[in-house]
């Protein structure tokens, strides 16, 4: 939600200009993303000044981006109130002749990544501001990206490029330093009371989550997958303000597709949504086709959204009709995820072995792939990239993504759940016969994915992208973590089918960071 430069030990002279925050020599500027749900503020106490980015609450007016002048003390406070924000934020302190320092919220909305050279710190939320302080690939962050075992820290498969994790703080004079916060508490599942309401439980922090941010006062639309999370989510926004959000979704390929039609069909019926449903089929317009913003050279992050094109697509189709706001079902799998101890599963780092193309350097770096990740955040982690994924598409159309799953009361009431209520999603399945819907809805057994769109895409558009990317070469090749040999043979295994979900599919994730690491460095 910010873009900023900032020069450490200069001027702190700081005044709003209408559009950013700017020092009186010029050496620093901090630009808050321009959205109705997103104010700015500042104080300054003569010395030090303290810039405060945030997304609006219910129920307050919009802030004034001052700065105002207050005691060092009412800043002290203003410090300490700034993050008890119950929304996200980031905070931005300077003095004179001291470091600056950045701090995130909780909420990992919007990534904040960082650069800086011998003079001054830079930071956006869309990765492309900072490439050229990309200074080569991460192994270690490239192969956790390979083998589909993300990991949330600080590091991003650029060296030279940091992410601010939540709750992080970066202190710049000249050096960056960048820090962890503690550990957040979480809490156990907890034995229910006879004749426990969870559902109204569950109805209620939902509408807290929703009734946070002012979504009354902008143009909103919700993501309708015909999943339980979106779907549930959706529901009842419609149930509360009848007529009032109209409805989005992508379309996928395959078996599933019929179903999942029937389903958003059914819940469309069932409840009163605005109009119009803006649809778009993933199929037709497929990662990788020739439209596709990585396939024309355009600098996007490897972490945003691996369906870039159906995804953006979707985003543009909005942006047309006036949206400025999408609530969607992110976070839903994690609310209710079982643990280890109540469901033990295999990690998917141990794919790796039946992925050739995984190049010396990386395989080498497997070992270390869960060092200096960030400790466990109030959301899941899983959820934080999940996020991250999201953002910067909407963002570069002027549209702010909502994520009540995300919402810290929403987490904590999925931890306190037995595991009766959460496996198999049986809250959100029960929440939705709750309301009348069909057990075509609710006790659905038909995978509905994206599986289908991939195969596709690796299928058609994908085989001259890889004969390319091996006639031409790649960074991925040269710094030695993806091997050419390995790829090529897996690329010819591909050609001569069959498709094989497990094993296949992840060569989309090596395109993807080819084509960030050609237009990054």
């Amino acid at each position: 939600m910010i873009t900023l430069r900032l020069t450490p030990y200069a001027s702190t002279s700081w005044r709003w200009d209408g559009r950013r925050y700017v020092t009186s020599d010029g050496t620093s500027e901090i630009t808050p993303f321009d959205h109705p749900m997103i104010e700015r503020t500042a104080v300054t106490d003569g010395t030090r000044t303290l810039l405060v980015v945030r997304e609006r609450v219910s129920g307050r007016p919009a802030a004034h981006p001052g700065p105002r002048s207050v005691s060092p003390a009412d800043l002290e406070a203003a410090r300490s109130l700034a993050e008890q924000w119950p929304a996200d934020y980031v905070l931005v302190e300077t003095a004179p002749r001291y470091p600056c320092r950045v701090t995130t919220g909780p909420g990992g909305i919007a990534p904040l990544y960082l650069a800086h050279d011998t003079a001054s710190l830079y930071g956006s939320w869309d990765m492309a501001d900072l490439r050229e302080h990309a200074a080569g690939l991460s192994p270690r962050e490239v192969v956790r990206l390979l083998i589909y075992r993300p990991r949330y820290s600080t590091e991003t498969v650029f060296r030279g490029i940091h992410r601010l994790t939540e709750r992080a703080t970066a202190t710049f004079g000249g050096h960056l330093s960048l820090r962890y916060p503690e550990s957040a508490l979480h809490s156990s599942p907890r034995e229910l009371v006879p004749d426990a309401d969870v559902l109204g439980a569950f109805v209620a922090a939902m509408d807290d989550a929703l009734d946070l941010r002012p979504l009354d006062e902008v143009e909103t639309v919700l993501h309708l997958t015909g999943g339980f999370d979106s779907g549930t989510v959706a529901t009842r926004l419609a149930e509360r303000h009848p007529g009032r959000f109209p409805t989005s979704a992508l379309l996928i390929g395959g078996p599933g597709r019929a179903h999942q039609i029937r389903r958003r069909t059914e819940i469309l019926k069932a409840l009163p949504f605005a109009g119009p449903d803006h649809l778009v089929d993933a199929m037709e317009h497929a990662p990788l086709s020739p439209e596709c913003a990585r396939v024309r050279g355009e600098r996007i992050s490897p972490y945003e959204e691996p369906l870039h094109r159906p995804f953006t697509r979707l985003t543009e189709v909005l942006a047309e009709h006036g949206a400025r706001v999408v609530v969607t079902g992110l976070g839903g799998d994690e609310m209710v995820a079982l643990s280890q101890d109540e469901y033990p599963h295999k990690s998917m780092g141990e794919i790796s072995d039946a992925l050739p193309w995984i190049g010396p350097r990386a395989r080498a770096a497997l070992e270390y792939v869960d060092d200096s990740i960030a400790p466990p955040a109030a959301v899941n982690s899983m959820t934080l990239l999940s996020l991250e994924t999201t953002a910067p598409a909407l963002m570069r159309a002027d549209i702010w993504p909502v994520h009540p799953f995300a919402d810290p009361g929403m987490v904590q009431l999925g931890e306190w759940l037995p595991m009766h209520w959460r496996e198999l999603k049986q809250l959100q399945r029960r929440r939705l016969a709750a309301l009348g819907l069909s057990p075509d809805v609710t006790e659905s057994r038909e995978r509905e994915s994206f599986a289908e769109v991939v195969q596709h895409t690796l299928t058609t558009h994908a085989r001259p992208l890889f004969a390319r990317m091996l006639h031409d070469g790649s960074p991925l090749f040269e710094e030695k973590v993806v091997d050419p040999d390995g790829l090529r043979l897996a690329v010819r295994r591909l050609a001569d089918g069959p498709y094989r979900e497990d094993g296949d599919a992840q060569l989309l994730e090596v395109l993807d960071l080819h084509f960030a690491a050609q237009t990054f460095l």
